[in-house]
């Protein structure tokens, strides 16, 4: 979908989920959450969900090594052919977490949580020995034009607005690597989370 001379971007349907899961480790935030955080459905809580469960629903959401699928949930990046990050990217009201959650990203804005329209880029992540690469700036760029040619008016990202946030929050990604995939803040939901949106028409 994009490359570099050494990065090369693919929809996740076209990676293995072996793959992915070595991007998102055997311990630490990536691990436990599989991007299930805002997939969750009422009722459900995310300590009664195993990490077991979250991971086969993750492998069912990308589609891994199925690459005739239409549908799948994020991007795969690899350096050197080596699996080194992830971005889940998927219409916003796929997010059933995200559309009843009150402040992050809803506070102070009059939007329409069901337009499929908008698409909502809530995870960018890193292989540990891999960050600070510009990695997730790439994988930014190549989100918007994914959700570009699948019908997308806008996407939104809800990153962190310091970069010293901990591990647990890094998932989200950071404003500096928004800005420059070329998404502009909107508004500021919580002293620590921003909401950045790019429109595409």
């Amino acid at each position: 979908m994009a490359t570099t001379d050494e990065v090369r971007i693919v929809p996740a349907n076209e990676s293995t989920f072996e793959e992915l899961q070595a991007i998102l480790g055997e311990r630490g935030s990536g691990h436990r959450c599989q991007c299930q955080r805002y997939k969750l459905a009422p009722g459900e809580s995310f300590g009664a969900v195993p990490i077991e469960v979250r991971a086969e629903r993750l492998r069912e959401q990308t589609d891994c090594g199925n690459p005739s699928s239409d549908a799948t949930s994020g991007l795969v990046a690899y350096l050197n052919d080596t699996p080194v990050a992830w971005c889940a990217i998927e219409p916003r009201p796929a997010y059933v977490g995200l559309v009843r959650t009150f402040k992050v990203p809803w506070e102070g804005r009059a939007e329409d949580r069901s337009d499929p329209g908008v698409w909502a880029l809530t995870c960018l992540f890193t292989r540990m020995g891999f960050r600070r690469r510009g990695l997730s700036r790439e994988l930014a760029k190549a989100a918007v034009d994914f959700a570009r040619s699948r019908g997308a008016h806008a996407v939104e990202a809800y990153p962190m607005t310091t970069t010293r946030a901990i591990d647990e929050e890094l998932h989200v990604g950071t404003c500096t690597s928004f800005a420059g995939a070329g998404f502009s803040e909107v508004s500021r939901p919580t002293a620590r989370r921003a909401v950045m949106r790019i429109n595409l028409l």
